[in-house]
């Protein structure tokens, strides 16, 4: 049964409720107000509204995800784009392509092309070593494909130490391709000191290794961060999606123009690359032969 709340009267006595005829109650008049307030806005803010958070998504979804400026996409077009005028193909493998059967990628294809180089995974950071790196690494030499080797360059740490984790670990030797950084987030650098970090680890290396490293990064990411004179001696890898033909203006020779190749030995999807001249031209990007085994 539902009894009315008893009330306290000034008198301290206390005595049931009694709501006043026509007295509505807070919430009610909360709500009526409320009312009151939008009714007040045109009918064509609603609609207006809606339409502007509707174009914005797109527009950010597009361009940070879909337009040729972007970074990186996951594969959501389904075949890949394979880029016209260019024979030598190659691809970049970590553990995220699982157990690569490496006869069966020695004797694939990519538009009738064989493939002529691999970019292998090695470190991240100050301590992450791919777990798939050493097999890789091994494997691609053993198969005769031309092999590199990236580090994952994390701009909130130390720049030098992870020059050194990385030349720690990787071990290059004459026909090897020069060692890589990629550089894909600015973290809480300013871009001035994003710079500085990233040319402290390519002087080490150069240093340790005689060669000048190679550099990937993204092309919106290079046209906003890394496009300072200091930069354009490095032998530059550009990440640049479902473009028919490269935008940037400078040198380049290496293009990752998709990450959602499909190559024989790998399962699933592989980011595919090309290399800006002949084969003759990137084995002459190699370290030499009198350099000796680059050992850390």
């Amino acid at each position: 049964m539902n009894e009315p709340k008893a009330a306290h009267s000034r008198s301290g006595k206390t005595g049931p409720v009694r709501k006043t005829k026509g007295e509505a109650p807070k919430k009610s008049r909360k709500k009526k107000n409320s009312r009151l307030f939008f009714r007040n806005w045109p009918s064509w803010t609603f609609g207006g509204g809606c339409l502007l958070t509707i174009l914005l998504y797109v527009f950010l979804f597009y361009y940070f995800f879909v337009g040729p400026s972007s970074f990186r996409w996951r594969a959501m077009y389904g075949e890949a784009d394979y880029p016209e005028g260019f024979e030598v193909h190659g691809i970049d493998v970590s553990h995220y392509q699982g157990t690569i059967d490496w006869e069966r990628l020695r004797n694939a294809n990519i538009k009738a092309f064989p493939v002529r180089f691999v970019f292998i995974k090695a470190t991240e950071g100050l301590s992450l070593i791919d777990e798939n790196f050493n097999q890789n690494f091994y494997e691609a030499r053993r198969n005769s494909i031309v092999r590199g080797a990236y580090h994952f360059f994390v701009p909130d740490y130390d720049a030098a130490a992870q020059a050194r984790f990385f030349l720690k670990q990787v071990h290059l030797e004459p026909g090897d391709l020069p060692p890589v950084l990629d550089v894909e987030k600015i973290g809480n650098l300013t871009p001035a000191r994003l710079q500085k970090a990233v040319k402290q680890w390519l002087d080490i290396v150069e240093k340790e290794c005689g060669v000048k490293p190679i550099l990937y990064t993204g092309y919106k990411f290079k046209l906003d961060y890394l496009n300072t004179p200091e930069f354009e001696s490095y032998p530059y890898w550009i990440a640049h999606y479902y473009v028919e033909k490269l935008s940037y203006k400078g040198e380049w020779k290496f293009w990752q123009h998709t990450d959602c190749g499909r190559v024989d030995g790998i399962r699933g999807y592989v980011d595919c690359n090309i290399f800006n001249g002949s084969i003759r031209e990137l084995n002459e990007l190699t370290i030499p032969e009198e350099a000796g085994e680059v050992v850390f």
